[in-house]
């Protein structure tokens, strides 16, 4: 397993003032450097107070999300180099921009190679449908996604990845640990063959719904090093106790 990564996804919720004291108390409490890599992605608006907030602790500060074009007419959007000087993680792909914004793979690929020219960590989501799934075609689905929005990378150093499987986003319906290994396995597989030994320190997340109580069966898995997580990350002490649920299968 590649060292723990947890990334609470804040979504469209919180106030910048909200945000700053959110941000402050996880960082009060998980004030253990050791507990592995801990990210919070806050919404744009907030970004600079919650890095003030967290602010010599161990807690990084992510993006959720980024403009493929490094500056330009496109009113309301953020590009790379901006939020380089802001943060250090940044989503991509997630499904709800794929769904809700008809985000494509090749849009997609572009906001990668744009993060990582700007100096950033992508997180990479990528996840099938339920209807996939039913049909039978979600590995190769999932793996379509992957290598297409990694179509003009060379380097996957700075890479993270995320499975999750859109059935399972906000809905209180997680993945079981097979499922999510068996995809992550098959994830890691197509990163081997693109990338070769490189693809071994990837770190593959999974997302979708997982809370305190069922964290540390996805982080049993081989293939699993960490969790994307959304709902349960907007309460400290929710988030603070999926982190010390998982450091616990960190420290076995």
């Amino acid at each position: 397993m590649n060292r723990l990564t947890i990334i609470g996804n804040w979504k469209m919720n919180t106030t910048p003032e909200s945000a700053h004291i959110l941000g402050y108390n996880i960082s009060k409490i998980l004030s253990d450097g050791g507990m592995g890599n801990i990210v919070i992605c806050p919404p744009h608006i907030s970004l600079d107070r919650v890095a003030q907030a967290v602010a010599g602790s161990s807690i990084r500060v992510g993006a959720q999300d980024v403009h493929p074009e490094p500056s330009g007419a496109f009113t309301g959007e953020v590009s790379a180099p901006m939020l380089a000087e802001l943060v250090e993680f940044v989503i991509v792909g997630h499904s709800e921009r794929r769904t809700l914004f008809a985000e494509s793979d090749e849009f997609i690929a572009g906001k990668v190679t744009a993060s990582i020219e700007a100096g950033l960590k992508p997180i990479l989501c990528v996840g099938e449908s339920l209807e996939d799934r039913r049909a039978g075609r979600a590995e190769s689905v999932v793996s379509s996604q992957l290598l297409a929005c990694l179509a003009n990378v060379t380097d996957v150093s700075s890479l993270l990845v995320a499975y999750e499987p859109v059935w399972a986003i906000g809905t209180g319906e997680a993945a079981t640990p097979q499922i999510s290994q068996d995809m992550m396995s098959s994830i890691r597989s197509a990163l081997r063959s693109g990338f070769g030994d490189a693809a071994h320190a990837v770190p593959c997340l999974y997302g979708g719904s997982v809370n305190a109580d069922n964290v540390q069966s996805f982080l049993r898995q081989p293939d699993i090093d960490g969790a994307l997580v959304g709902g349960a990350s907007l309460d400290a002490e929710s988030f603070v106790a999926i982190v010390a649920r998982a450091s616990e299968v960190a420290a076995d």
